[in-house]
């Protein structure tokens, strides 16, 4: 990509995590981060089409320990997502300038860290409408197809440990211009409010991400995050 690709554009610098990765920093689903003043000019849902990752955030600098985000996937805008917050709160540490609450269109999401995991914590609500879909094995669920799927987005599952909530995952979601989502946060949080627990989820090639329930209608989606690259404009 050059700064051809998106007009008025000139040395804009997009930073690249992977967000939901697995303990050896491998895997993980790609996050682009722009901040706010440097796209001032720029039309935000034709650069997140351009940069091609399942979601892009647009950050503004944190203030008293907030910051606002707005997160686009190539083809929609959405109120709230999960691997978008998680990657921006790690990335704002990393830049040290630390937030405990990130504001975006659905609501305020606050931010903690804990050995090592980037926790924020959201309503399942605020999530996409998935259609989920359990499954009995994860043979089956390796021999789905983003093919498969023209319209919609779809989260399938199955138990690998039911007793200690762990599971396997894929979720397809041609609706968002995304073909195979890698890892799904505010999927991960819609599913936990639906079984009501906890949930170790290993998605795609092997990314992970944890929930936690609590019965007033939080769901706290965690993960760890590593850096990429950067994509200059």
């Amino acid at each position: 990509m050059n700064a051809h690709d998106v007009p008025d554009a000139p040395d804009i610098q997009v930073e690249v995590v992977r967000v939901f990765t697995d303990p050896a920093g491998n895997l993980g689903n790609a996050l682009g981060i722009a901040r706010a003043g440097d796209v001032v000019a720029l039309d935000k849902q034709e650069l997140a089409a351009r940069l091609g990752f399942s979601e892009t955030t647009v950050v503004s600098d944190p203030v008293d320990g907030v910051a606002d985000v707005r997160i686009y996937t190539p083809a929609v805008e959405l109120p709230f997502a999960g691997h978008p917050t998680v990657g921006t709160a790690w990335w704002l540490d990393v830049q040290r300038t630390p937030v405990h609450t990130l504001r975006v269109p659905a609501g305020p999401v606050a931010v903690t860290r804990t050995d090592g995991l980037t926790w924020i914590t959201a309503r399942a609500e605020w999530a996409p409408k998935f259609v989920f879909r359990q499954l009995d094995s994860g043979e089956e669920l390796a021999a789905l197809s983003p093919g498969d799927f023209t319209a919609g987005q779809h989260f399938f599952w199955a138990w690998t440990d039911e007793s200690r909530g762990a599971l396997r995952a894929r979720m397809f979601a041609p609706a968002m211009g995304i073909a195979e989502d890698e890892a799904t946060g505010a999927a991960a949080v819609a599913l936990t409010g639906q079984l009501r627990r906890g949930l170790i989820i290993t998605q795609g090639q092997g990314s992970q991400l944890y929930t936690e329930w609590d019965s007033d209608g939080w769901v706290r989606l965690g993960g760890r995050v590593a850096e990429d690259h950067v994509v200059v404009l």
